[in-house]
C-alpha cells in the first residue's frame, strides 16, 4: 500500500483502470494537479469569522422574524430587511444562505473541491476504488479520480450544463456515480440521484423539479425510463450511459467515455474559474425525501453541508483517517439516499477511504460474497438488510446438525449475556473469551466481518430482537439518526460511546431541544446546526413548515434524552396513534415487542388511529425471488419450523391464510395475548389481528426505497380490509 504522507508531487501509478478513462498522455499530466493546488492556496480558505457576514451565531430566544426566500428577511428588532444572503434558508438552487455556527466546532467552511485537494494532498496514491470488471478487481487512486472527475466536469459543461441545473443520476453504485457526482460539483450544478426501482413517473417528476440538464443512467432498461419522458422535461439536454452502451446511436445520448472525449475540448481555465467562484453557502446537492406524505420534497444542502457533515459526523461515529488505518467500505446502498452518500461518497472522500463497490445485484444474494472478498474495516446498513442477515443465519442455523447447532447456540448466549451486563466492559470473562475465539469469529468471517470493527445502521428503527441476535454475536449495531434535511447524522455512536437502544449522542457541534415535553421527558426533537439544510426546493411553505424562525429544525420525531445524552426515538408524531378514547399509542415498541414474540411474524403494523381500539396487519416471514427481490409464497426456513414447532406442515403463506391454519392462527392469537399482557393498560390492546396474503415490498409501494414502511399507503390500499375489523364499530 502507498504511503498516506505522499504529496501531491507523487508518481501516478497507471492501473489497468486508466485504459477504461484516460488516455496515456492525459493520465500522465500533472497541471490539473497543479491547478488544484494553486486553487487550494491560503488565500482561498478565508476564515468566515472575519471575512464573510454569511455566518450565523445561534442566539437562543431572539426572535428572528419571517424568513423570505428572494427579497430577505425582516428583523422586527430593528425593522431593517436584511439582504437575501442573510438568510437561513431559501428554495432556490442558485440561493445562498448564512451558515450557522456553533463556538464549540468552529470549522473554516470550505468547498468539495477544496475538501478533494486536501484528501488528494495527504492521500493521492492510496486506493480510492475498487470495482470488477469482467470478474477481475481493478483500482483507481485519489489521484486518478481527482483526474476523472475534472474530464467528466469539463464533459457535462460541454453537453451545456447550466449553473444551479443538475445532473440526475440514475445508476447501480459504481465508480462513474461518484465522477459524475463530483464533476457535477466541480462544474457548479446540483447531484441528483434517482432510485433505479423508480418508476418513468416518478423520475419525470424528480428531473422536471430539479431543472435537469443531464441524466446520467447505467443500463439500457434505465436509458428507456428516460426516453419515454424526454419529451416532458424541457431543460433536459443529453442523456450519458455508463455500464451498458445503447443499443442503437441516438441523437444527444453519449456513454461515459464520449462524454470524457468531448471534456477534452473545455479548456482547464474555464473549469478553474467555475470552481473559484463556488462558495460553502451555495446548494451542491439535492436529496429527495420517499414522498410518503405527497410529492417527494427536494431537500437543498449546501457545500458547507457537505463538508462540515463528513467531517464531524464521521469523526464522531470514529472512522479513521488513513494516516492512521485506511477505512475500507463496502458501497451496495442506493446513492440517492443520504444515509448511503453521506457514508459511502462524502465520508470516504473526506477521509481517504478506500470504497469498494458490490455487483448491482448485492441485494439479491451477492452482497455476501463481495463482503468476503474485501472485508471491509466499518459497515453500514439500514435495519432491514441485518434484518435479512439474521434471517440467512437462522435458516443455516436450522439446517445444521445437532452438534454445530448446539455449539453456536451456547456461544451466542453467553456472549450476549455479557454484552448486556457489562456492555461498555473490554474484560470478558474466560468462556466468553473462548466461545468468541472457537465459534463466532468464524461466524463473522463468514459475513465478510473477519476485520470489521464498526457496524453502523440508520434509517429506521431497529427491533431489540435483531440488536439481542447481533450482540449474540460479539457485533454491535451502532445507530445514527438523522435526516437527509440534517445531511446525514445528527446524532451518532461509536465503538467508545455507546448505550443499548439509543439512537447515539449528539455531533460536536450540533444541538438539540425537545419541544412540548410531557410528563416522562417525550417532546418532538428539534435540531440545529451547521448541517441543517437550506431548504427545500420550490417549497416555500413546506420549508417554513420544518425550520422555525430561529433556524431550528422540527423534525416530527419524538424522542427522549438521558442523563449522558443519549437520544432515545420513542416514535413519530405523525404515526403516533391516537385512539376515539384520546390515548396516544406509540406504535413501534408495540409492533417490535409481537415480531419478538412470533419469529414467524415479518411486519406488524398497528392500527387504531381514531378507532374504539387497535388492531394490527401482520405479514409473514417468506423468501425473494432471487430475479426481482418481490416476495413469494413460499415460508422461509425460519417460518417452516415455527409451522413445525406448533403442529403445522404449511411451507407456504397461502396454505396459512387461504385455509386459516388452526395451529399457526392459534400460535399466533397466543403471542399476541403475550404482548398484551406486557402492556401498560387496557388501551394498548391488539384486540383484531389480520394476516396478508403478501409480504410488504418496494414493488408493493408498502416499502419506500429504503425499506422503510410507507404508513399512509398502507392504510390505503387495504382500507377495506381494515374497515372490515371494526365493522359494527362507530370510529
Amino acid at each position: 500500500m502507498a504511503s498516506a504522507n505522499s504529496g501531491v508531487a507523487a508518481q501516478l501509478v497507471i492501473s489497468k483502470a486508466d485504459q477504461l478513462f484516460l488516455t496515456d498522455g492525459q493520465t500522465r499530466s500533472k497541471e490539473p494537479l497543479s491547478r488544484a493546488l494553486k486553487l487550494l492556496s491560503p488565500e482561498k480558505v478565508k476564515d468566515p469569522q472575519l471575512d464573510s457576514p454569511e455566518v450565523w451565531e445561534l442566539c437562543p430566544g431572539k426572535d428572528r422574524g419571517s424568513l423570505g426566500t428572494t427579497l430577505g428577511w425582516h428583523d422586527p428588532s430593528c425593522g431593517l430587511l436584511h439582504p437575501a444572503e442573510e438568510i437561513l434558508w431559501t428554495t432556490r438552487t442558485d440561493g445562498r444562505v448564512r451558515l450557522r455556527k456553533d463556538a464549540s466546532c468552529s470549522q473554516v467552511p470550505y468547498t468539495v473541491h477544496q475538501m478533494f485537494c486536501k484528501t488528494l494532498d495527504k492521500y493521492g496514491n492510496l486506493s480510492a476504488m475498487v470495482y470488477k470488471r469482467q470478474g477481475m478487481w481493478e483500482r483507481i487512486s485519489y489521484f486518478q479520480y481527482y483526474l476523472l472527475s475534472r474530464k467528466v466536469a469539463k464533459g457535462f459543461l460541454k453537453l451545456g450544463l447550466e449553473r444551479a441545473h443538475s445532473v440526475a443520476i440514475l445508476g447501480f453504485n459504481s465508480p462513474e456515480w461518484f465522477f459524475s457526482a463530483v464533476g457535477t460539483v466541480f462544474a457548479g450544478g446540483i447531484v441528483t440521484g434517482l432510485y433505479t426501482t423508480s418508476s418513468p413517473k416518478a423520475c419525470q417528476y424528480i428531473a422536471y423539479d430539479s431543472r435537469a440538464n443531464i441524466i446520467v443512467v447505467d443500463t439500457q432498461k434505465q436509458l428507456e425510463k428516460i426516453l419515454k419522458i424526454w419529451k416532458n422535461l424541457p431543460h433536459l439536454k443529453a442523456v450519458v450511459t455508463y455500464r451498458e452502451p445503447p443499443s442503437k446511436k441516438m441523437p444527444n445520448v453519449y456513454t461515459m467515455e464520449e462524454v470524457m472525449e468531448l471534456g477534452n475540448e473545455v479548456p482547464e481555465e474555464a473549469l478553474d474559474s467555475i470552481i473559484e467562484a463556488q462558495e460553502p453557502n451555495q446548494c451542491c446537492v439535492l436529496i429527495y425525501t420517499s414522498g410518503t406524505t405527497g410529492n417527494p420534497k427536494g431537500v437543498m444542502l449546501s457545500q458547507d453541508n457537505i463538508t462540515w457533515t463528513a467531517h464531524h459526523s464521521s469523526q464522531a461515529g470514529g472512522i479513521r483517517p488513513s494516516e492512521v488505518q485506511q477505512e475500507v467500505v463496502v458501497s451496495y446502498l442506493a446513492l440517492s439516499h443520504i444515509a448511503a452518500q453521506f457514508y459511502d461518497l462524502w465520508t470516504g472522500l473526506q477521509w481517504g477511504a478506500q470504497i469498494c463497490f458490490a455487483e448491482p445485484d448485492a441485494l439479491k444474494g451477492s452482497l455476501l460474497d463481495t463482503l468476503r472478498e474485501v472485508e471491509p474495516t466499518a459497515h453500514f446498513g439500514v435495519p432491514r438488510i441485518w434484518e435479512k442477515i439474521m434471517e440467512r443465519i437462522q435458516e443455516v442455523v436450522a439446517q445444521s446438525g445437532f452438534i454445530r447447532r448446539k455449539m453456536l447456540l451456547w456461544a451466542m448466549s453467553v456472549t450476549l449475556e455479557q454484552n448486556l451486563t457489562c456492555p461498555n466492559s473490554d474484560l470478558k470473562p474466560f468462556t466468553t473469551q473462548l466461545a468468541d475465539y472457537l465459534v463466532l469469529a468464524k461466524v463473522r468471517q463468514a459475513l465478510g466481518f473477519a476485520k470489521c470493527q464498526k457496524y453502523f445502521y440508520g434509517g429506521a428503527p431497529m427491533t431489540t430482537e435483531s440488536q439481542h441476535f447481533f450482540l449474540g454475536l460479539n457485533i454491535r449495531l451502532l445507530p445514527a439518526y438523522g435526516l437527509s434535511e440534517t445531511s446525514g447524522p445528527h446524532f451518532i455512536s461509536s465503538t467508545y460511546n455507546y448505550q443499548l437502544y439509543s439512537a447515539g449522542r449528539l455531533v460536536p457541534g450540533c444541538r438539540v431541544k425537545l419541544v412540548n415535553e410531557d410528563s416522562e421527558g417525550i417532546g418532538e426533537i428539534c435540531l440545529w446546526g451547521r448541517n441543517i439544510f437550506m431548504g427545500y426546493l420550490n417549497m416555500e411553505d413546506k420549508t417554513r413548515e420544518a425550520v422555525d424562525s430561529d433556524g431550528w429544525l422540527h423534525t416530527g420525531d419524538m424522542g427522549r434524552m438521558d442523563a449522558n445524552g443519549f437520544l432515545y426515538i420513542t416514535g413519530r408524531l405523525k404515526e403516533l396513534i391516537i385512539t376515539a378514547g384520546g390515548e396516544n399509542v406509540p406504535p413501534v415498541p408495540i409492533e417490535d415487542a409481537v415480531k419478538m414474540e412470533l419469529p414467524i411474524i415479518s411486519f406488524a403494523m398497528l392500527i387504531g388511529d381514531q378507532r374504539k381500539f387497535l388492531s394490527m396487519l401482520l405479514t409473514l416471514k417468506c423468501t425473494l425471488d432471487p430475479d426481482t427481490s418481490d416476495p413469494t409464497d413460499n415460508l422461509t426456513e425460519q417460518a417452516v419450523e415455527f409451522c413445525q414447532r406448533v403442529g403445522s406442515r404449511a411451507t407456504t403463506v397461502s396454505e396459512i391464510v387461504d385455509k386459516k391454519d388452526e395451529a399457526v392462527y392459534q400460535a399466533i392469537e397466543e403471542g399476541i395475548q403475550r404482548v398484551n399482557m406486557k402492556a401498560a393498560a387496557r388501551p394498548y390492546h391488539i384486540q383484531k389481528w389480520t394476516i396478508l396474503k403478501r409480504d410488504f415490498s418496494i414493488s408493493g409501494e408498502e416499502l419506500g426505497p429504503t425499506m422503510k414502511l410507507k404508513r399512509h399507503t398502507v392504510l390505503e390500499k387495504y382500507k377495506d380490509l381494515i374497515d372490515s375489523l371494526y365493522q359494527g364499530q362507530n370510529k
